[in-house]
């Protein structure tokens, strides 16, 4: 009898992902916000880019208080980014392309303008509409020892500050409080409530009818709390997670994150979406540690894919990301699922501004002007080599919009012009991540550097938060076609990485990985990786030549120079 032929892998194993911040990806109109139509008039240059899908952060309608993250409707598309027609535009445009289409979904909170939350405020305590949310009394709401005037615990905001509001109920007394791990503009939902979990099905149902490929899902480590909400005032970072000293131990997730409970959300959601064709997709945004824990998330029964913090956090040092690599590989393949590999996104200092710093292990919330300036140059010729690191690994691979053009954090943006929650909440102690979501340059002479189309009736307005004016020199048509720029390298690397599945190939660790001595280095499907993270020349194997360079003079007398990466096949010469 035959061998049963395999089946082929579902097409989200070894893509490589773009992320769009549609506010800062294109402007169509020219009103200095990105739109659908913008990013529909540039998906062009994904598919050039070599791409394979495309994941679009939060377009839905919204007051904008944490920049779409507070949505107060998940049906309907905001008018700062277009309508419903034009998401169907950029869906077809995309599917054409051959591109797939990941959506945001925001499920551990709502804004405060959504309907049901409007409801709750005018319904009594105890009522249907609250029990959607998280409404409790005062800790000290107990007849003749309080009032309800001490919060129900002690947990505070992950954007400063506590994270109890309390309201003013319909006949202006002093009333409950509700719980929000974010913005007060962003009410925790109660996910022990089934009409809860049925208005979320609904809601995948709504955007997968539409076209969708998937999900990227938002805070999926949140959504459930422990029972009796106990006290618990540690610190807890963005993406970082809970604060430890080195050496010390992983330490218990907080009640409010990382319960039990939420595998099962995902199980049904799963089930839902495994009656669509065409292999959708769940991607969980949870910052769980150690990855062990984080791979429960990706079981077979649950969702697909889940970023990998933990790379993303290891900065530019062999032994942190040798280690995470090797941790992260062996995590997931107890569940049998593909790996992530992401340096940046809309929550984190731009990797090149990362690694140019002293300590380029380091991973600040955000840079001003009052903080150290990274060396540019080093910087990205880290990220650079780390982008090679990135692109050979099996698995899947994000890309955060511009890091195919380079583009450093801005680092000296006013105070006046931040509009990051975390920053507002924090009065400016926790400088916030505007710096990262700054609108892109495509066109150096252009206007905006072509990030707005010019109206007909005259100059586009000012982008919504402006860009340095060095990002002229990063210009998406200052590199395209430019032998060694770096938008060519990350075309190269994609193209390379295709033609030879390393998305689907196996790792292996070589003589040569020394992470102690600062030299990273594998070889998957026939391609040995060479990462120079020491401060000395590392020289190259025999019986190898290069195949992509991270530098135009990355070796050198048959040596790679330190803070560079090399992509080497067998065969002799083209060093």
């Amino acid at each position: 009898m035959p061998e049963a032929t395999k089946s082929p892998l579902p097409w989200w194993h070894d893509a490589v992902i773009y992320q769009v911040y549609p506010r800062s990806f294109a402007d169509g109109n020219g009103d200095g916000m990105g739109d659908l139509p913008g990013i529909t008039s540039r998906l062009g240059h994904l598919k050039e880019l070599g791409v394979d899908a495309v994941w679009l952060s939060p377009f839905y309608s919204s007051p904008q208080a944490d920049a779409g993250y507070d949505v107060s409707d998940y049906r309907q598309v905001d008018e700062l980014f277009g309508t419903l027609a034009d998401f169907d535009a950029l869906r077809d445009r995309a599917h054409g392309l051959g591109l797939k289409v990941i959506v945001d979904l925001v499920p551990n909170h709502t804004s405060d303008q959504h309907v049901w939350f409007q409801e709750a405020l005018a319904a009594a305590p105890g009522s249907e509409a609250r029990e959607r949310y998280m409404f409790r009394p005062g800790k000290d709401a107990v007849p003749g020892s309080g009032d309800g005037t001490v919060p129900p615990n002690d947990w505070n905001s992950l954007f400063g500050g506590p994270a109890w509001t309390r309201i003013t109920e319909a006949d202006g007394t002093p009333g409950e409080w509700y719980l929000h791990l974010f913005a007060a503009a962003q009410p925790d939902l109660n996910w022990e409530n089934p009409v809860v979990r049925a208005e979320f099905e609904d809601v995948l149902r709504f955007w997968l009818d539409r076209g969708v490929d998937g999900f990227r899902v938002d805070v999926a480590h949140g959504m459930v709390k422990a029972e009796g909400l106990p006290d618990w005032s540690a610190h807890v970072a963005m993406v970082e997670g809970t604060k430890k000293r080195a050496k010390e131990k992983v330490p218990p997730p907080p009640p409010y994150f990382d319960q039990d409970g939420v595998h099962e959300i995902y199980r049904s959601w799963n089930r839902l979406l495994a009656g669509y064709d065409g292999d959708r997709v769940l991607v969980a945004e949870a910052w769980v540690e150690p990855a062990s824990r984080l791979a429960r998330y990706i079981r077979q029964d649950e969702m697909q894919q889940a970023f990998n913090f933990g790379y993303m956090c290891s900065g530019w040092d062999a032994e942190k990301l040798g280690g995470s690599i090797k941790s992260s590989l062996q995590a997931v393949a107890e569940v049998d699922r593909p790996c992530t590999w992401v340096l940046s996104n809309h929550d984190s200092v731009r990797h090149p501004s990362r690694f140019g710093l002293s300590d380029p292990t380091t991973y600040p919330h955000g840079i001003s002007s009052k903080d150290e300036q990274p060396n540019e140059a080093l910087g990205l010729a880290r990220a650079r080599a780390a982008t090679m690191i990135t692109m050979a690994l099996p698995g899947s691979a994000y890309i955060y919009q511009g890091e195919e053009l380079g583009l450093p954090e801005h680092t000296t943006l006013a105070a006046r012009f931040r509009q990051d929650p975390s920053f507002i909440r924090t009065k400016g102690q926790e400088t916030g991540r505007d710096g990262c979501r700054i609108p892109l340059p495509w066109a150096k002479d252009e206007p905006n550097f072509g990030f707005s189309a010019v109206p007909d009736d005259g100059e586009p307005a000012a982008p919504w938060l402006p860009q340095p004016s060095k990002y002229g020199r990063y210009a998406a048509d200052q590199q395209s076609g430019v032998e060694h720029s770096t938008l060519e390298l990350y075309r190269a690397l994609l193209a390379e990485r295709r033609a030879r599945s390393l998305g689907t190939g196996t790792l292996r660790w070589p003589r040569i990985h020394k992470p102690k001595a600062g030299i990273l280095a594998f070889e998957n499907s026939g391609v040995l990786v060479i990462a120079n993270m020491s401060e000395a020349p590392v020289e190259l194997p025999r019986g190898y030549r290069v195949l992509l360079r991270s530098q135009a003079a990355a070796v050198s007398h048959g040596r790679v120079k330190p803070n560079r990466a090399v992509w080497l096949v067998a065969g002799q010469g083209g060093a």
